[in-house]
């Protein structure tokens, strides 16, 4: 079991528990394991979202990266989706994101990128985490002339920016066509706003003033109220949320429904299909998808694969069997055609292509697909506990008679985060109100037993 990370990288409240020291030992560690196979001196990158905390931790990871030898390329504040890009475009050895996503702002996090663009497995999470806690990490330093440099430029964003000019050029000039914009105080802020006036696409841009505190306060993919009224009051044709980091998205129609990741897949997954664009005519998706995605699928005669819950398993699905279509339920999304993480800009702009080409308004094309009544509720519980809710007997009990009671109309599941002190209680059926009041009742069992 890993000590530091998680699902997504190392992500806790910082300055406290991610620590300016424990950022230093991550850096070090991480460069050695990520370059230890290279023949020459590795060149990290390093991107972060707009957390107050954001300047503090990059500090430390240049620091633990220089005093390896490495040499660091800062490129500021950037969409992680754009950091994974960018390593690619310029043969990087490695980089990093600093962000904690969609958590409120006094979170923050690490996630490494290799050379390929992609997160890092959990073989080299783990092997790094066993040089972090050696001995061997006092070793690891860097003398005289051999210690690295580091050079700021946020100059090869350009580089990300020509991705959507040379996928998506001409494809919006001239369209009747308004997106509402939510860029969640986050890592899109400025990049996401360029990137569609580079395009030619009519928008009203909101929550895009960072103050870095006020990342995914009430905005962004996690709270969609506000631009749900923005849609409906500036009678828009589709509205877009981005996440902290910028490598999810979630939507909104012009009726102002929500359209999450279960939603978007299908559409574009048919979009792709018609375009004969689908490889091996397939959808991968996680466990957490809604019971509607599978029987859309079923429908369209298109193959639904699923895996557990994290992007880098449907990643690792998708690289497996040649496919080039997956994403998560959270909006968490990957074009493997075009690059390997998820990627909010991305896919907000081959969602509204689909839109388009469609001539139906977004709320009439989202009826492709049937959303069942789901009701997830987050469990608080001690952090050191959260794993452990399988072996608490009066715990297992409760989640055995729910499970039992909805085999026949829905399904359960019930999984520890791998970011928040919290575990999962999702349920899924026919009559919402009951859902609601089983999955509140399992929720505070487990609150009640693991606190």
């Amino acid at each position: 079991m890993r000590k530091y990370f998680g699902t997504d990288g190392i992500r806790r409240i910082a300055n406290t528990q991610l620590t300016p020291e424990l950022v230093f030992r991550v850096a070090k560690a991480g460069a050695y394991v990520l370059a230890k196979h290279s023949d020459h001196i590795p060149t990290i990158l390093i991107g972060r979202d707009t957390r107050i905390s954001g300047t503090l931790i990059e500090s430390a990871m240049t620091a633990g990266f220089l005093s390896y030898g490495a040499n660091v390329k800062l490129l500021g504040v950037m969409p992680t989706p754009a950091v994974a890009y960018i390593t690619r475009k310029v043969n990087a050895d490695a980089s990093v994101v600093i962000s904690a996503s969609h958590n409120t702002y006094e979170f923050n996090g690490v996630k490494y990128f290799s050379n390929k663009g992609m997160k890092i497995s959990d073989d080299i999470e783990e092997e790094i985490e066993n040089i972090m806690d050696s001995g061997a990490i006092s070793g690891l330093t860097a003398v005289n002339d051999k210690i690295g440099i580091s050079e700021i430029r946020e100059d090869l964003v350009e580089h990300y920016y020509n991705f959507f000019d040379e996928n998506f050029k001409n494809d919006f000039i001239n369209k009747n066509f308004t997106v509402g914009l939510d860029v969640a105080n986050g890592a899109t802020y400025k990049v996401a706003e360029e990137v569609f006036k580079r395009l030619g696409i009519k928008y009203k841009i909101i929550n895009n003033n960072p103050d870095g505190i006020n990342i995914n306060q009430n905005c962004g993919s996690t709270h969609l109220e506000n631009l749900q009224k923005f849609v409906v009051e500036n009678k828009m044709n589709l509205g877009i949320a981005y996440d902290g980091d910028g490598d999810r998205c979630l939507a909104v129609d012009d009726k102002g429904n929500i359209m999450d990741g279960d939603v978007i897949m299908a559409i574009i997954a048919r979009y792709l299909k018609e375009k004969e664009k689908l490889k091996n005519n397939t959808i991968v998706s996680t466990v957490m998808s809604n019971i509607g995605l599978n029987k859309f699928s079923e429908d369209n005669n298109i193959k639904l694969k699923q895996t557990k819950v994290g992007d880098r398993y449907v990643l690792e699905e998708m690289l497996k069997n040649n496919y080039n279509f997956g994403g998560e339920q959270s909006g968490h999304i990957i074009f493997l055609d075009k690059n390997p993480t998820g990627d909010g800009i991305l896919t907000s702009l081959t969602l509204i292509k689909a839109v388009m080409e469609s001539n139906l308004s977004a709320s009439k094309l989202r009826n492709v697909i049937n959303i069942y009544p789901q009701i997830l509720i987050n469990a608080r519980v001690r952090e050191e506990k959260k794993k452990l809710y399988r072996e608490d007997p009066i715990i297992n009990e409760e989640i055995g008679k729910l499970e039992h009671e909805m085999e026949s109309e829905g399904r359960v599941l019930i999984r520890s985060s791998g970011t928040e002190p919290v575990i999962r209680v999702m349920i899924e059926g026919k009559d919402e109100n009951k859902i609601y009041e089983k999955a509140k009742r399992l929720s505070n069992i487990i609150e009640d037993r693991l606190n």
